[in-house]
Parts: C-alpha cells; structure tokens; sequence
C-alpha cells in the first residue's frame, strides 16, 4: 500500500481542480450584463461560456498526452501563466466576439490544471486511495462554486463585469506560485512516452475500444452534461423566469455546492466498503430522477420551491457521479494516466460545450430547454452504465 497523500501536494491538487468552475462560475452573476454592456443576445453571451468550456476540453486533450511525454511539472505551469495572461485579454475584450475568441483561449490555458491534477492523483496512488483522493478533489472543484459566484458578484460591484477577469488574471498568477512550491514532479522519465502524435492516436484508439475504461468515461461524461445544462442555464431561469435576485441566486447555488460537497465527501467514506463502481450508478440513478423533475416542473411552471429541490437532488447526485466515475475510468489505464484523463476532459467539457448554446435556444425567459437537456443527458449517461457495464463489472453481484 502506498503511504498517505502528503497534506501539501493534495492542497496544490485541489486548487489546481478548481479551474473549471473558477472560470465559468466566477461571471455567471455577471452574464446578465455582459450581454447587455457589448450589446449581445443571450445565446451570444453564452457562446462566452461554451468558448471557454470547449477550450477546457481541447487544452486537456492536448495537455494529457504532453504531460505524458514531457512530464507533469512544465505543461502545466505553462498553462498557469497562459491562464493568467488570456484572463487580462478578457478584461480589455472589445466586442462579444472578442470576449469568445480570448475565452477560448483562456479554457485552453485552463485545462493544464484540470487533466495534470488528475494524473498526478495516479502516478502517485491507486484504488480506493486514489477514489478517496479524487473525492476530495471534487470537494475542492465545489467550493469554487459557492464562493466564485459570490465574489464574482462583489467584484462587479466594485467595477463591471470586466474586474471579474482582472481577478481571474490574479488567481491564476497565484496558482503559479502554489505550483512552484507545491508540486513536484511525479512522472519519471523512464514513464515517459515520446513517440509522437501517431502514438498519441494509437493510445487513444486503445481508450475508446477499452470495456474498463470506455464505458465509465462516458457515463462520467455524459452525466455531467446533466449538471452543465443547470450551470448554464440556471441563471436565466431563476433570475428572469422565477425573478429571484442576482444576490439570491448566488445563494441557490451556494446551497446546491455544499449539497454536491457533502455527497462527496459520503462517498469518501462509502468507497471503501463498496467501490467506486456501484456508487457511480447510484449517482447516475439519482440524477435521472432529479432532472425529471426538473422538467417536470418547468413543463408545468410549478412552484419555485419544488424546482429548487429538483436541482438539488441533480446536484447532491454529482457528488457521487464525479468522484466515483472519474476513479473507475482511470482505474485500468496506468500505462497512459495523462490520455486518459485528457480524454475524459475532452469529452466532459466538450458536451458542456455543446449544451450551453441549446439551453439557450428558448431564449432568457424559457425554463423549458435547460429541463429538456438535463433529462437527455441523465437518461443517456444511465443507459451507458447499464448497457455496457455488466452488474459483476459495476460492482453489483
């Protein structure tokens, strides 16, 4: 058995995972006015968010397999100060169209963080230790939405929307330092593949057609997908369908943080006793039920209250979905941990990058697609799970 995760090295990890909601959730209280400060329709403003959600799926399918060749330490520090730099460009961006061409950028500096963390959790540990490692990663990923949203929204009062990404710029050079002193490198050169982009291929290839990994990967996915479609749309329909404030809204999805941080941290304790394996279908199940009443409720404009439960019962479910499926994806793949987990990256934000402009589709006083999108990716990410993961394999016999 490996020792105990140093103290240090999973704080540096767990900042490190706090990329993708730092970077989409942070402005979420300022989306409202940015589209209407660079006079942009709301699917506009929210190609801002799948710009930068579909830079954070390419820069992990690119910064995976670097990280594999030339170790973990200098792609990601690479990353940092990119980050910190796009997120300067973002303060100063002239037009929507600016804004989404330097976030997609910035989402491709961005993804250095998210892929190496979860490499590193594998180069240095395995089974329910890395399971255990991951939850806690996820506890970190979810604090950045309870407090990202709530600075974000004080520092707009401080300026606009654009002293958001001034703060971002800064955050970014502070992950640097965290990086510099924190995180050493865990991938020795004899482990290195250098072979190139046609081994890289190869190694992907091997992925896909993979019954132990494949199948977990895009259940894991997919499943988030469910969980996007509510990051993205959620602040229309609260806000402009239901009338809450900016302020209250903040706070909705503060509460649904510390929900999904407190499955999370659940499971830690549960994984050991069950695995990784029967706990994700679990959370799969789980979110399929949330999301139906998610769209339960906007088909019958229901009460705000019932909605509010409906995407927390989603929420609390991805405490169990993201740190369990995650451990049962990378469990098999120790021969190529940066791939494996750049693909996973490529394939989560890429359906989030997908769903951001179809949750917008009904326009900001529409409830009804963001339902629609949740149940879509619940049913197909639970249907993955039961179909191609045999009950021996998830655990269940």
């Amino acid at each position: 058995m490996r020792a105990a995760p140093p103290r240090q090295l999973v704080w540096t990890l767990g900042a490190l995972s706090m990329f993708g909601p730092l970077a989409t959730d942070m402005y979420l209280p300022g989306l409202p006015s940015l589209t209407r400060a660079l006079h942009a329709s709301a699917s506009a403003g929210q190609l801002t968010l799948t710009a930068s959600v579909l830079g954070i799926a390419l820069g992990q399918l690119f910064t995976g397999p670097a990280s594999d060749a030339r170790g973990r330490r200098r792609p990601l520090l690479i990353g940092l100060v990119a980050f910190s730099a796009t997120s300067v460009l973002c303060a100063i961006a002239p037009s929507i169209w600016a804004l989404i061409v330097v976030r997609l950028l910035q989402g491709l500096a961005g993804g250095a963080g998210i892929v190496i963390a979860r490499a590193v959790v594998r180069d240095r540990f395995e089974g329910v230790t890395a399971a255990r490692i991951f939850a806690t990663l996820v506890m970190f990923s979810s604090i950045a939405p309870i407090f990202a949203p709530l600075i974000g929204g004080q520092v707009q009062a401080l300026g606009s929307w654009r002293t958001i990404f001034v703060a971002l710029a800064v955050i970014g050079a502070l992950l640097v330092a965290l990086a510099l002193r924190g995180l050493p490198e865990t991938l020795a050169v004899e482990q290195r593949h250098t072979g190139g982009l046609s081994q890289t291929l190869g190694v992907f290839r091997q992925l896909l057609g993979d019954r132990n990994y494949a199948p977990f990967a895009a259940s894991y996915a997919i499943g988030f997908g469910a969980m996007f479609a509510y990051i993205a749309g959620s602040s229309y329909v609260l806000e402009n369908v239901y009338g809450i404030s900016a302020q209250a809204y903040s706070a909705v999805f503060a509460a649904n943080s510390v929900g999904l941080i407190a499955v999370s941290q659940i499971s830690r304790g549960l994984v050991e006793r069950h695995g990784p394996r029967p706990l994700l279908r679990l959370g799969l199940i789980l979110t399929a039920v949330g999301a139906g009443a998610t769209l339960a409720v906007c088909l019958g404009h229901g009460d705000v209250w019932l909605l509010l439960a409906a995407l927390f019962i989603v929420m609390c479910a991805q405490g169990l979905v993201l740190p369990n499926g995650m451990a049962a994806a990378m469990a098999s793949r120790s021969d190529a941990l940066g791939s494996a987990s750049g693909l996973i990256g490529l394939s989560q934000f890429g359906i989030g990058a997908a769903i951001a402009p179809l949750v917008g589709l009904g326009g900001t006083r529409d409830a009804l697609p963001m339902g629609i999108v949740m149940v879509a990716c619940a049913a197909i990410a639970l249907a993955i799970n039961l179909v191609f993961v045999p009950r021996r394999a998830a655990g269940l016999d």
